[in-house]
């Protein structure tokens, strides 16, 4: 009886699975078409939010080549941080001028966050080549400088294996020394006085530098940067800011302006991109007290401040830092010819630019970059709407805290301050920054 049940069992088992799967057969196809119907609704919703032109890949990950990424070849050193710095439209003096004032952001190198970076590079690499210079023996860079090439130096020393002493009129801002100082470098303040005075600052560096490799006694050599004339200086803006300028605005340009301290930043631009591009004015912006301006325009070397019984302790009697010279210098005799006009600022219009540069477009900057921009202003609204003009940032307003921006004051909200109020600024009384310091 039990072996009849169990036969009956099995031929009832057999016979459901028949019919399953003849039931299953005939509804499957409906199943499938309505499962790829919800597939390619739901790939329709994903290809909509999916961006234009970007497909996705799936990869396996059990792949034993997916991670063989070949090594990268990194920039060396903080020296690949110097050059190919981006420039940019000014938006408020664009708005106001009807031109487009472009500023190439030179403070954005990396080593000592000005122009004056590619210099420094420049004079350093050269003197290597040279034999006169080698790493971690005790040579020495000297150089007279009212900062900012001194702040480059000291970096790129520490960098290539050096030593830099750098000596600095006593008047510039004490954020610079203090700088100096920590990036290591021998600092000797010195006061203002003229390039004919033994002790001015770049006569003092050229004397010490001669010193030091003439004495046995102390290792290493010193070397004289020599910033003032050394065809190094010019010839980093030639092969570096020019070529950038050229390509960054696809040599569609009308002017180029830039102050000027040893020269060597306009010459360069000058050389490179005049024969490159037809009809380019250059122009100089010079602040009160210096005789570049008059250099220009009338192809003398003279300000009203020498004037028998006029001359005073520091002839380039101006707050604005780094531009602004009473002499000749080979750097910028190099490219003067090629130098279509020239602009002065005073301090008043440069302060004045500085805060106008923070209220509206929160640029924060020194004050050899507000006399730029005071210059461009003045250049674009000669030429008229619709020309191109570049100039440079050279440095932040962080170096500047305690002597340019203590004179600009405390930037409050002046929506309503007009280009017209800035460009004919006259001296105010602004609240300080800081407490008024003294410089003898």
């Amino acid at each position: 009886m039990s072996e009849t049940k169990t036969r009956i069992y099995v031929g009832l088992s057999f016979l459901a699975g028949i019919l399953l799967t003849l039931g299953f057969k005939d509804v499957y196809p409906d199943l499938e078409r309505r499962y790829q119907r919800s597939r390619n609704r739901v790939g329709s919703i994903f290809d909509r939010l999916r961006p234009p032109g970007r497909n996705v890949e799936l990869k396996d990950a059990t792949d034993p080549h997916a991670h063989d990424v070949q090594p990268t070849d990194y920039p060396e050193g903080i020296e690949s941080t110097i050059g190919n710095t981006p420039i940019f439209k000014i938006k408020s003096l664009s708005e106001a001028t009807g031109c487009t004032i472009l500023a190439k952001a030179e403070f954005l190198n990396g080593a000592g966050n000005s122009p004056k970076d590619r210099v420094a590079l420049n004079i350093v690499s050269r003197a290597e080549s040279a034999g006169l210079l080698t790493p971690h023996s005790g040579d020495t860079v000297y150089e007279g400088t009212v900062g900012s090439t001194g702040i480059s130096l000291a970096t790129i020393c520490r960098a290539r294996g050096y030593h830099a002493h750098i000596c600095i009129p006593s008047d510039q801002s004490p954020e610079k020394t203090n700088l100096l100082l920590a990036l290591g470098a021998t600092v000797s303040p010195v006061p203002p006085a003229p390039i004919v005075d033994t002790n001015q600052f770049v006569n003092l560096a050229r004397r010490l530098a001669a010193e030091h490799t003439a004495d046995p006694a102390r290792p290493g050599r010193g070397l004289f940067a020599d910033q003032f004339e050394s065809e190094a200086n010019w010839h980093a803006h030639f092969a570096g800011t020019g070529p950038e300028i050229l390509s960054q605005t696809g040599g569609k340009l009308d002017a180029f302006v830039s102050g000027a301290g040893t020269g060597g930043t306009i010459s360069g631009v000058a050389l490179f991109l005049k024969p490159r591009v037809k009809g380019l004015k250059v122009v100089l912006a010079d602040p009160q007290g210096s005789g570049l301006f008059n250099r220009v325009r009338y192809g003398v070397m003279f300000d009203a401040k020498e004037r028998e019984g006029t001359r005073r302790r520091h002839q380039v009697d101006t707050i604005v830092e780094g531009i602004g010279i009473n002499r000749v210098t080979r750097n910028f005799e190099v490219g003067r010819e090629l130098v279509d006009d020239a602009v002065r600022v005073s301090d008043e219009q440069a302060l004045a630019m500085a805060r106008w540069l923070v209220e509206k477009d929160g640029i924060f900057i020194g004050s050899s970059s507000s006399v730029n921009c005071v210059a461009a202003t003045q250049v674009a609204l000669q030429m008229g709407p619709g020309h191109t003009i570049v100039t440079l940032l050279c440095d932040s307003g962080a170096r500047h805290l305690s002597k340019f921006w203590a004179k600009a004051g405390v930037v409050a909200d002046a929506s309503g301050t007009s280009l017209d109020e800035v460009l004919n600024a006259v001296p105010r009384t602004a609240p300080s920054l800081s407490p008024p310091t003294s410089h003898t």
